[in-house]
């Protein structure tokens, strides 16, 4: 059985947590206020593709951006020590 680490807050734990937030609220506002939010977590949808296919994910750029480390450069320090 396969367990992500939650010790702390990496990269790509943030870019799950914001891309769960999004499909929720785009669901639950689809459901109460309008239809048209449906199109909120399509396009979140769409992202999670894209990355899985392509590697990029403009929300994991900033996330680099305002300093936030993946997992993998966490273990490389780790090992480096």
């Amino acid at each position: 059985m396969f367990m992500a680490k939650t010790h702390k807050w990496y990269l790509e734990r943030i870019v799950w947590l914001v891309a769960g937030c999004v499909v929720l609220t785009g669901t639950l506002l689809g459901f109460f206020v309008h239809k048209y939010w449906l199109f909120l977590p399509m396009l979140a949808g769409c992202n999670m593709i894209i990355f899985a296919t392509t590697g990029f994910c403009p929300l994991a750029i900033i996330l680099d951006k305002a300093g936030v480390r993946s997992i993998t450069e966490q273990c490389d320090v780790k090992r480096s020590q």
